[in-house]
């Protein structure tokens, strides 16, 4: 059975980064979302609507545990790729997707990009428990389901008593 691993302040890594930096923080931290900007207007005056999908992916790209980690500069380029997912809910092409997923790889939204900015979504203790209950919680079904393989041999020694008198 492989070791748990260890936790993430106790490891110590040997080949350091070299462009690791530390930024000082904005002065006045963001407090909310910043709105998707408006997209135009088309050939008859009306304004141009973001797609559904891309407003759900703006909200949880905001309130994910990295929105913390742009700075008002990257605002920009979020702009730029939530055009591109528009793009995409609209007409979804190979070349879109691909083109997404280059440039969501620098605002770390998927896990293996997490790990390449070496940033760690922090664990609540309380998840980890739920966790941990739920699978003992299923250990324990699958060895109701499957019976106790004990009872075999519970059944066997009261046969023999039985098969003992008889003789």
């Amino acid at each position: 059975m492989p070791q748990f691993p260890k936790k993430p302040e106790l490891r110590q890594r040997r080949n350091q980064s070299a462009s690791r930096a530390v930024l000082v923080a904005e002065e006045e931290p963001r407090t909310r979302a910043p709105s998707l900007p408006s997209r135009g207007v088309d050939g008859d005056g009306n304004e141009l609507a973001w797609h559904e999908m891309t407003k759900r992916w703006w909200k949880e790209v905001w309130a994910s545990p990295m929105a913390g980690e742009y700075l008002r500069a990257d605002e920009q380029a979020l702009f730029r790729l939530a055009v591109l997912v528009d793009a995409f809910w609209a007409t979804p092409t190979i070349a879109l997707s691909r083109e997404i997923r280059e440039v969501q790889k620098t605002f770390g939204l998927t896990p293996l990009d997490r790990r390449r900015l070496e940033w760690q979504v922090q664990q609540v203790e309380d998840a980890s428990l739920r966790l941990q209950e739920k699978r003992v919680g299923r250990a324990r079904e699958r060895a109701r389901e499957a019976g106790d393989p004990r009872r075999v041999l519970q059944e066997a020694d009261k046969k023999q008593p039985q098969e003992r008198r008889a003789n």
